[in-house]
C-alpha cells in the first residue's frame, strides 16, 4: 500500500511536516480564543452572537487543520491546499471584522478582536509555507492593517501594538522555513538520482563486461596472434572496445552534467596502469562536470592509441596541469610514433576516432589539440582555457 508521502509532490512531500506542525499549532491557539472569548463575553453587547462566531470559527479551524495537514485527499493535495489557504485569509478577515457586531467601541478598541493575534497569524503562516517569505510577510500585513482598521487604532496607538511585529514576522520565518525544505527536498532527490545512476551504470557496466566486451578483448587478443587480414580485425575490434568502456564511464553522470564542478584529478588518476603515469598537481582542479568528462574521455582515446599503435613495449605519461587560467594535459608515449600522414590517411578512410574523440572533444570545449609525433614517440597536448571550459560547462 502507498504512502501518502509516496502519492504527493516533491514540494508537498517538502513542506509535509511543516503543515501538520502548523495544524497542531491552529488547535492550540483555537483553545486560546475559546478561553479569550469566555473571559471577555461578560463584556459584549451580543454574547450569543460571539458564541455563534466562536463555534464558525472552531469549526473552521477543524476544518482547515484535516484538510492543510495532508491526512486526507493526498492525491489531491496542492489543488485543495490552495483554496483552503484563500479561505482561511477570507475567514479569518470576516471574523475580525465580526467584532464590531458583538463588542461596543470602548471594547473593541482597547482590547483584542473576537479573533485573537495567536488565532489570526494561523492565515499568515498558512500563505507563508504555501507561497514563500514573501508572502508570509504581506499576509502579516494585511491582517495587521485589518486588526488596526477594525479597532481604529491608526495613530498613535499604532505604534504600541505588538499585533503587526508578530504576524509580520511569523510570516518571515515560516516562508524562509517552507523554501529551505523544499531546497533541501530538491537536494535529496538529486543525489538519489545520482546513486540510482550509479548503480545502473555499474550493472550495464558488468552485462557489459561479461558479454560484448570480453568478446571484443578475444578478438583483438586473438587477431593480433594471427597476423595478416587479421590484424585489422583485432585493431578494430580494441578501438571498439576502447569506446565502449569510455561511454560506460560517461553515462552514470549524463543524468546530472550541469555546472556543478567537480576536481579533474581523480577522473585522470583512474586511468593509471603498470604501463601508464598519471601526474597531477596536489591541489584540486575544478571544473565543469561536462568538461572534466570530456577530458577524461580524450585522454582515455588518446591512451587507447598508444594500447593500439606504439608497440607492446610502450609506456605512456599523463600529465595534468594548471596555470590558474589555462588547463594543460598531456599525454605522451616512448612507443614507435605515428607515421606522416597516418591520420589523414585514417580519416580519409572513415575511420574518425582521432579527429572527433580528441580534436573534436577539445575543440568543443573551447580549446586545441596539438600532435607532436617523433620517431621516439608520440605526445598529445590539450590546451583549454579556463573562461571557455567555464563558458562550455554552462552552455551543456
Amino acid at each position: 500500500m502507498r504512502t501518502h508521502t509516496a502519492e504527493l509532490s516533491s514540494a508537498d512531500a517538502a513542506t509535509a511536516p511543516l503543515w501538520r506542525a502548523a495544524q497542531a499549532f491552529r488547535l492550540v491557539t483555537l483553545l486560546y480564543a475559546i478561553g479569550q472569548q469566555i473571559a471577555s463575553v461578560p463584556y459584549y453587547q451580543h454574547p450569543r452572537l460571539s458564541w455563534v462566531l466562536i463555534a464558525l470559527m472552531a469549526i473552521w479551524s477543524g476544518t482547515s487543520a484535516l484538510l492543510l495537514s495532508q491526512w486526507y485527499f493526498p492525491e489531491a493535495t496542492s489543488r485543495i491546499r490552495g483554496w483552503v489557504v484563500v479561505g482561511d485569509q477570507v475567514v479569518t478577515v470576516l471574523l475580525i471584522a465580526a467584532t464590531r457586531l458583538v463588542a461596543d467601541y470602548d471594547w473593541y478598541h482597547g482590547h483584542q478582536t473576537l479573533p485573537t493575534t495567536l488565532w489570526i497569524a494561523n492565515s499568515v503562516i498558512s500563505m507563508a509555507i504555501l507561497r514563500g517569505p514573501v508572502a508570509g510577510v504581506v499576509a502579516g500585513l494585511v491582517m495587521s492593517a485589518v486588526v488596526v482598521t477594525v479597532r481604529d487604532q491608526w495613530g498613535q496607538d499604532v505604534w504600541g501594538d505588538a499585533t503587526a511585529p508578530v504576524l509580520v514576522s511569523v510570516g518571515l520565518a515560516l516562508g524562509l522555513a517552507a523554501n529551505t525544505a523544499r531546497r533541501a527536498q530538491g537536494q535529496l532527490e538529486r543525489a538519489l538520482r545520482i546513486t540510482a545512476a550509479a548503480q545502473e551504470r555499474e550493472r550495464l557496466a558488468r552485462e557489459v563486461h561479461d558479454g560484448v566486451l570480453q568478446v571484443l578483448a578475444y578478438i583483438k587478443r586473438r587477431g593480433g596472434e594471427i597476423g595478416g587480414a587479421a590484424s585489422e580485425l583485432a585493431q578494430r575490434a580494441g578501438e571498439q572496445e576502447v569506446a565502449l568502456r569510455v561511454l560506460l564511464s560517461e553515462q552514470g553522470d549524463r543524468a546530472d552534467s550541469g555546472a556543478a564542478e567537480v576536481d579533474l584529478r581523480p577522473l585522470l588518476t583512474a586511468r593509471a596502469t603498470p604501463k601508464v603515469s598519471v601526474a597531477t598537481p596536489g591541489d584540486p582542479v575544478l571544473v565543469g562536470r561536462t568538461v572534466a568528462q570530456e577530458i577524461s574521455a580524450a585522454v582515455a582515446t588518446a591512451l587507447s592509441n598508444v594500447e593500439l599503435h606504439a608497440g607492446a613495449a610502450a609506456k605512456a605519461y599523463v600529465l595534468l596541469e594548471d596555470t590558474g587560467d589555462m588547463l594543460v594535459v598531456s599525454v605522451r608515449d616512448d612507443g614507435v610514433g605515428i607515421a606522416p600522414g597516418r591520420l589523414a590517411e585514417a580519416a580519409a578512410e572513415g575511420r574518425m576516432g582521432v579527429s572527433r574523440s580528441i580534436v573534436g572533444r577539445i575543440s568543443a570545449l573551447g580549446g586545441t589539440a596539438e600532435l607532436l609525433s617523433e620517431d621516439f614517440g608520440t605526445e598529445w597536448e590539450f590546451r583549454i582555457p579556463r573562461h571557455a571550459a567555464h563558458r562550455a560547462s554552462q552552455e551543456q
